[in-house]
């Protein structure tokens, strides 16, 4: 299959596979994927399958129902077709697909189940799933990553982990880890369960947690219907407040240059690197209700860019961030949404703003960050520096450029302190001192302080601060020296060294079994010619090399 270039930005007017319905304080997203609508040719998406497509619309969704929609409390996601809910991820899509774009859409559609999982923890919008029909592999996936799961009891639906005695494969989105660590199903059932394929339905499925109940097809609507009121119920979301419009974001894409208002990338392919830019607001804040407020404009615009480089771009290996700008607007920015915790719009943007930054934490690219004189690396634009594998601080300023200029300083301030934790569950900071309680305090106690090269140095903030006369070369050689290490090792180094300390659902999923995963993806005996993906459907029995590695 030859990889197509994807285009992230959609809205509901275009959306092919879902539907969105929003009745007061409940919303319902439909799921009927169009056979025929497949991101590339030589696949159908039968029986609500999905694809890359069908995941960006979900995505979509689900950010519109956050901000566009605040009076929602309740989501119920169901099928619009007859006995099925989803059969997953489409087979002969994976099948035909380099590796490199199963491990991106196997990614994208992780971060897009931990965002479900964040409405209904962090903005009290939660989601049931309401399985009208069988769910199998990234269908039962989607229906884990909601709060309450709904079977319909009609002797033939159930739900199924089917990727292993089929495919030869582990779910790739999450699928083991919630089944164990979410609903604490027991580790002898999980097993049996997840190789036996045609799954459990009925009141096994609810005796041993797969789903929470399993309800009779005549009493079926009825009974979605009142626990979608139920769930409402409990959440704290406001009843009355207005959404704001997600306006369409501006873009310009070149085969050399990706710009947007506020963000920009400049591709050296000749390099395997893009420049990326990241520029600060113009002025301090006027309010923060609606789509052009900077912090809010600058996270879609980030995100939008993460995922094209992601995606399109996968032979740019190094990521090289600059901001420009005033650090006193950023940080004004950030702490009017801080002092204004507590309201719907000002926490979505806070939490946007965190799942951003954890977009880019598990981005298998190498990030660097370039402190320079005019740059505004302070609060919630310092993380991005935290966020990088290594940061360079200039000690000084360019003297041949603007001797006058003020040098380089990077602010730690309250946003840094514990609003945009990792995944992980730890702030950046406290990741990056992890264990060295006296260095974080120190960090704290220098909150609010614009620290130059040598104090940043000295507290840790940073990894290198060269002068003018050495930073261009130590920068090339960085740059260079990235450029020609394995791809594939420079992804396991960083993703190893990025998420220290605890071990959460969301370090499992993006590192654990997504490097199974992954592995798996690579081997013979799931895509090789005489593999579990390759025979899938053809009749023909895969041909497994038997040798435990």
């Amino acid at each position: 299959m030859t990889s197509p270039h994807v285009e992230f930005r959609v809205d509901p007017s275009g959306y092919r596979h879902w539907r969105l319905d929003v009745d007061g304080q409940v919303a319902t997203l439909t799921m009927a994927v169009d056979e025929q609508g497949g991101l590339v040719p030589g696949y159908e998406l039968k029986l609500n399958s999905y694809d890359l497509g069908v995941d960006i619309e979900l995505y979509d969704a689900v950010q519109r129902l956050r901000f566009e929609h605040p009076a929602v409390r309740a989501v119920v996601v169901t099928s619009g077709k007859e006995k099925i809910f989803c059969a997953g991820a489409n087979i002969r899509m994976l099948a035909a697909s380099p590796h490199a774009w199963k491990v991106n859409f196997c990614k994208f559609t992780n971060e897009t189940r931990n965002g479900i999982e964040d409405a209904t923890a962090n903005s009290g919008q939660t989601y049931l799933a309401a399985l009208n029909g069988t769910a199998s592999g990234g269908g039962y996936e989607l229906a884990l990553a909601c709060e309450h799961i709904m079977l319909v009891d009609d002797r033939s639906s159930a739900v199924s982990l089917p990727e292993l005695p089929l495919l030869g494969v582990l779910p790739g989105t999450g699928g083991l880890t919630r089944v164990s660590d979410k609903r604490r199903v027991r580790r002898d059932r999980a097993d049996y369960f997840s190789t036996k394929a045609e799954g459990l339905g009925g009141g096994k499925a609810v005796a041993w947690g797969l789903v929470d109940e399993a309800v009779p097809r005549t009493a079926w609507d009825e009974t979605v219907a009142e626990r979608a009121r139920e769930l409402a119920a409990r959440s704290s979301r406001p009843r009355d407040a207005e959404g704001i419009a997600l306006t369409p974001l501006g873009k310009e894409r070149t085969d050399a240059s990706i710009a947007y208002r506020h963000v920009s990338a400049e591709l050296d392919r000749a390099a395997g690197a893009v420049e990326i830019t990241i520029a600060g607001p113009d002025a301090p804040p006027g309010g923060f209700r609606g789509a052009d407020f900077w912090t809010l404009a600058m996270t879609r615009e980030l995100d939008d860019l993460i995922l094209d480089l992601r995606t399109n771009e996968p032979e740019l290996g190094t990521w090289v961030f600059r901001t420009r700008g005033a650090a006193e607007h950023v940080l004004a920015h950030d702490r009017l949404l801080l002092d204004h915790a507590g309201d719907w719009l000002a926490d979505e943007i806070v939490l946007y703003l965190k799942r951003t930054l954890k977009r880019l934490d598990v981005t298998s690219r190498s990030l660097i960050a370039l402190i320079e004189p005019g740059s505004c690396f302070a609060g919630s634009l310092l993380e991005v520096a935290l966020a990088a594998d290594r940061s360079y601080q200039l000690d000084g300023v360019f003297e041949d450029v603007d001797p006058d200029a003020d040098p380089a300083a990077v602010t730690v301030d309250a946003m840094n302190l514990g609003p945009l934790p990792m995944g992980n569950g730890l702030t950046r900071l406290a990741t990056r001192f992890l264990g060295d309680g006296a260095a974080l305090a120190a960090a704290g106690d220098a909150a609010g302080k614009p620290l130059e090269a040598a104090d940043a140095e000295r507290l840790g903030l940073v990894t290198f601060a060269p002068d003018d006369i050495d930073w261009d070369e130590e920068i090339r050689i960085a740059v260079e020296e990235r450029a020609g290490f394995s791809p594939d090792a420079l992804t396991g180094l960083e993703a190893n060294y990025r998420f220290p300390g605890p071990e959460t659902l969301e370090t499992k999923i993006f590192g654990r079994l997504s490097a199974w995963q992954n592995w798996i993806f690579t081997r013979p005996n799931a895509s090789g010619p005489d593999g579990a993906l390759r025979r899938y459907g053809t009749g023909r029995r895969a041909d497994f090399d038997r040798k435990r590695v």
